[in-house]
Order: C-alpha cells, then structure tokens, then sequence
C-alpha cells in the first residue's frame, strides 16, 4: 500500500480520534465513559499504530508530525489529570495555537497577499502623492492624524498617564472587531473576508504614506513598530480563518456541508481565537508602551524584537512539546 493509498484508507479514524481528544481535552479519562473509553482506546492505539508505520515506510514528516501530534495528545488525555483553565488556556496559546495555524498556513499566506499587497501598495502611492489620501479617508481624520503627531516627546510624556486604561479598552475592541468580521464573514463564501482584508489593508497603507509624507515619520514609526507586530500579523491570520471557512463550504468534496465545517471549522476557530490573543497583546502595547516617553531608538529596538518574536512563536512554538510528549508505539 502507498502513502496516498494509507492515508485515504485511515483518514476517517484520525479524524474520528481527533474529534474525540478535542471533546475530552481538560477532563478526567475516568469520566468519559465506557463506551467512549472503549472507542478512545481502540482509535488511539490505531493511531499509535500508523505513526509507527509513517516512520517506519518513511513518508512525509508532515504526516508524521500531524500523527504524532494525535498520540501526544491522546496520550495527555488518558494518563494525566485534567489541567485547569488557566494551564490549558496557556497550554493552548504556547503549544496548541502554533501547531494548528503551521497545520494551515496556507490559508495565512492567502490572507497576507489580500492585506500586506493593498497595503503596501497604498504605502507607496499616497508617500509619493499625499492628496490621494483624502480619496480613502476622511480629510478630518487626516487633519487629526497630522496634529497627532505634531506633538513633541516631551508633551506626548505630559499626557502619556491620562486615559491608558481607556485606550487599551478601545484598542482591543477595534483590533479585536476587525478580526472577528474577517474570521466570521468567512462562513459567506470568504467574499465578505477578502473585502475586510483588501479594504483594511488600504486604509492602512494610505494611512502611513501619508503620515510618512507629512514629515512625520520618526515619530510615527517609532510609534507603531512595537504592536504593529502582533496586530498587522494577527489581522492575516483571522483573515486566513476566515477563507479557511469559505474553502469548507467550497470545496467540501464527497461530505456533507455539516462534515466539512466539522472537520476544518474547529481548526479554523483555533486559528481565529488565537489571532484575537494576540491583538489584545497588540492592545496593551499600543495603549502602554508605544506612546510612552521612551527614546526612539530603544523603540525600535525592542519593536524588531518583537518582530522576530512573532515569527519564531508562529514558526518554531510548539514544536519541542511534541517530542517531549512523544509516546512509545
């Protein structure tokens, strides 16, 4: 049997299996049940069985992290004891959350090319012709953003104290709200999502090109470098749920509409919960550090930092715990 035979012919059982550990994930095994115990038990040494076979026919290593993901999971549920919210939530965010959007990062690319492309595009036309801004934001808000950013360090540090809490609550609601509706429009064919990303993605380029323009740059990049990390990447992110969820509907092959949401939607809503977290963090960095009287070039440096941070967390997080929980098949 090849590969492409072995994974049609099992398919159905991990992903009977995976559905079984998503239900069971924070719950005692002497809890679920005999019948389910028994079904658990049954599908779980299966698994344990074609990971043994992945390595052993030495197939894709996609294959066999995806499997051993399963029995490393699996393994979690029937042996130990049911972590509370707090350490699954953390568990989730530090080993769950990298590991599944990895699982799909297709979807993220798709919707990094619908919002980083109008963006910098924007980016570049309005620097070059600022009057083109006003055709994408109102010329109130482009007069705000100029006084905005007239302020010096030293005034931006009289008023840095003053309504913090309040900003932080704003900005979590604005970031976290864009990326709901990029998620959530998803279940509309993904028209509605790549019309939140295109339009977002413009709105933001134009915002920068004409800040940038205005002479404002030290200033306004200083200020953005830091959660600009975690927000910009976290808007593609939901975006790519969202398509995630317009591909199910799509392109659901020989299952049911109800089959194809239950086998990508969970996923997708991993992914989605996941970029929230991280805007709430882009949040509190915008309302507490980026404004803050700090020099510039300490702002940058943290704010590539946090870039590079980014990047590892979604490309390398997760990946240890699999080897560390790795059961013997």
């Amino acid at each position: 049997m090849n590969r492409r035979d072995f994974v049609k012919h099992r398919r159905a059982d991990w992903q009977a299996f995976e559905r079984l550990v998503d239900r069971l994930e924070g719950r005692a095994a002497s809890g679920m049940g005999h019948a389910k115990a028994e079904t658990f038990s049954r599908l779980f040494r299966l698994v344990c069985s074609d990971l043994a076979t992945v390595r052993s026919q030495g197939w894709s290593d996609e294959l066999a992290d995806y499997l051993n993901d399963l029995v490393a999971r699996g393994h979690s549920v029937f042996y130990t004891a049911p972590p509370g919210h707090l350490r699954a939530l953390v568990r989730f965010l530090t080993v769950g959350y990298p590991r599944v959007f990895r699982r799909h990062i297709g979807y993220f690319w798709a919707g990094s090319a619908l919002f980083f492309l109008p963006f910098f595009v924007a980016w570049f036309v309005v620097w070059a012709n600022p009057d083109l801004a006003a055709r994408v934001l109102p010329r109130e808000q482009l007069v705000q953003m100029e006084e905005m950013y007239d302020h010096d360090a030293e005034m931006e540090g009289a008023e840095f104290d003053e309504g913090r809490a309040g900003m932080a609550g704003f900005y979590v609601w604005n970031n976290v709200g864009i990326a709901l509706r990029a998620f959530g429009s998803g279940i509309l064919l993904g028209l509605p999502t790549v019309y939140t990303l295109l339009f977002n993605g413009l709105v933001l380029g134009s915002v920068f090109g004409y800040v940038l323009a205005a002479g404002h740059g030290r200033a306004f990049t200083s200020f953005v470098i830091s959660h600009g990390s975690f927000e910009l990447t976290a808007i593609a992110i939901a975006g790519g749920a969202g398509l995630m969820l317009g591909d199910a509907i799509l392109h659901r092959g020989n299952r049911t509409l109800f089959e194809s949401l239950q086998d990508k939607g969970l996923d997708a809503v991993r992914i989605a919960g996941g970029a929230a977290a991280m805007l709430v963090v882009a949040a509190l960095i915008e309302a507490f550090w980026s404004p803050a009287p700090i020099p510039s070039a300490l702002k940058y440096l943290v704010g590539t930092g946090l870039w590079v941070l980014v990047v590892l967390y979604l490309a390398l997080a997760g990946r240890d715990a699999v080897q560390d929980e790795e059961v013997e098949t």
